[in-house]
């Protein structure tokens, strides 16, 4: 009896080299976050874990859900994650300076991380819906651009700007994959190289500001304001080809490096793996967002080749501006890296984006895969 006969059919048609990359990639997270704490599982590594093995089990199940019927729940989960954001704005509890929640008793719901998602649904939704002629025309931009602007202008209120710029890119990346003419973009490009000094002076709030502006001259402030990214590239820098070694950073150990466990995780992995350490977690990235565009080029239908390519895209984006970010190559805008990172938010909303795509796989796949 081959190997294959003993599995029960639905999970040998499950992505399992992506699931072990998964898998690879989240424990290695744990690793890094229990050498954060100086080799202890708590106070991250442990929940790490936990939260990720129930978020893991949560994208199996909704691998299970019939790709179809992410097309008819699109554009009312939108809506409803759009309802929610405003009633942050109205009723939202207040953390660390920032409205971004809502106090349901038992959990503090954080909407706008499950917009992430919804934007792209919602915005291949209204791809598939419009006939291929209208896409090129007026009707095909204004509508899904009004998609985009309502959430990204009500995060910004909260304020989270690092959020509402993952919700733009999820949506311009369906508008482009869609078929919208490049001049369009090229056009909006130019007129927000023109909106961004306005912005800076006039709309962003005084710590962003500053991070903009640490962005432009790192060694301006850097014992204040450039504190974080500077001690980030003396912790990537300190690491060298093959790092410190486990347990060894001193940057994180000795307080130095300030977010060592949530945003500027991978400085602190840097400095004790290296530069091979680094490589290696940049490439399984890249083979999971590659899995990932592999699910849109195999989905049978435009929404779900939309879908898919945008959910992938999504992964990329907290990955690339999380990256820059502890580089010194983008402004410190509080995206976290994905899986490695502690807490719950971005790991959730990840795992979301993985559940999404093998359902849509699971569409597109007949043959076993064990």
């Amino acid at each position: 009896m081959r190997i294959g006969e003993l599995v029960p059919a639905p999970l040998t048609r499950l992505p399992w080299h992506m699931l072990v990359l998964l898998c690879a990639i989240g424990g290695f997270g744990v690793v890094v976050l229990y050498s954060a704490a100086g080799g202890s599982l708590t106070p991250w590594a442990y929940s790490q874990a936990l939260r990720f093995g129930v978020f893991l089990c949560m994208a199996l199940v909704l691998s299970y859900v019939p790709a179809h019927v992410w097309g008819r729940v699109a554009l009312p989960g939108y809506a409803i994650t759009l309802v929610a954001l405003l009633l942050v704005e109205l009723l939202g509890a207040v953390r660390g300076g920032s409205q971004r929640w809502l106090d349901l008793g038992i959990i503090r719901l954080q909407p706008s991380e499950f917009m992430k998602p919804f934007i792209v649904l919602a915005c291949a939704k209204f791809y598939d819906l419009l006939p291929p002629n209208e896409t090129r025309r007026l009707g095909g931009l204004w509508p899904a651009a009004l998609l985009i602007a309502m959430p990204a202008g009500l995060v910004m209120l909260q304020p989270d700007l690092g959020t509402a710029l993952m919700i733009t890119g999820g949506g311009l990346t369906i508008m482009f994959l869609a078929g919208v003419p490049l001049r369009l973009f090229i056009g909006g490009a130019l007129a927000f190289a023109l909106f961004v000094p306005l912005a800076v002076n006039f709309l962003l709030h005084e710590y962003q500001r500053n991070r903009v502006l640490i962005f432009l001259d790192p060694e301006s402030d850097p014992l204040g304001t450039g504190y974080h990214i500077s001690q980030s590239k003396i912790a990537i820098g300190s690491g060298g080809l093959f790092g410190k070694g486990f347990g060894n950073g001193s940057q994180v150990h000795l307080d130095y490096l300030p977010e060592g466990h949530t945003d500027f995780v991978f400085a602190t992995m840097a400095e004790e793996w290296g530069l091979v350490g680094g490589l290696l977690l940049i490439l399984a990235f890249m083979l999971l967002i590659r899995w990932g565009m592999g699910v849109a080029q195999r989905a049978p239908n435009r929404f779900a080749r939309l879908a898919a390519a945008g959910l992938a895209t999504t992964i990329f984006f907290y990955v690339a501006i999380n990256l820059m970010m502890v580089m010194g190559l983008a402004p410190v805008v509080g995206i976290p890296l994905p899986l490695v990172s502690f807490g719950g938010s971005a790991q959730m909303t990840t795992l979301i984006c993985i559940g999404i795509l093998m359902s849509i796989d699971r569409a597109a796949t007949r043959q076993p895969r064990w």
